[in-house]
């Protein structure tokens, strides 16, 4: 299974949990290790991940951006923040769940929030 496939995998099951209130690990079930590391770790960061979105998410609250935009969100955030994964990768990736599960102005959104954090990031030069 391609990583794209276990990120999305991950943010549908962030998904999911916000929805129904299943317990992630019922919605985990054999999931492909990838995919459980940025399940749990959007998982537990969640406070923090919602923290910098909400920092960077400008006239816009939290609880008015849609839970899949959320979690495409948060996934990314996740890998930019704890893991190796390069910013631009993690962003592409969210851009493209985006396009395909979003709505339609979902994935500039989601490019503007995660563009504005990388770009924080960065050192100065």
């Amino acid at each position: 299974m391609r990583r794209s496939d276990q990120r999305r995998d991950a943010v549908f099951a962030n998904y999911q949990r916000d929805v129904t209130g299943r317990p992630l690990e019922e919605l985990l079930g054999e999931a492909r290790p990838l995919t459980r590391e940025l399940a749990e770790g959007v998982d537990t960061h969640r406070e923090e991940l919602d923290d910098i979105i909400a920092a960077h998410a400008k006239g816009w609250t939290v609880d008015r951006i849609a839970p899949l935009d959320m979690n495409v969100m948060r996934t990314a955030l996740y890998e930019m923040e704890f893991t190796e994964t390069p910013a631009e990768v993690a962003i592409d990736e969210a851009v493209e769940i985006a396009k395909e599960y979003c709505g339609a102005d979902a994935p500039k959104f989601v490019n503007g929030i995660l563009g504005a954090v990388a770009r924080k990031r960065e050192p100065a030069k």
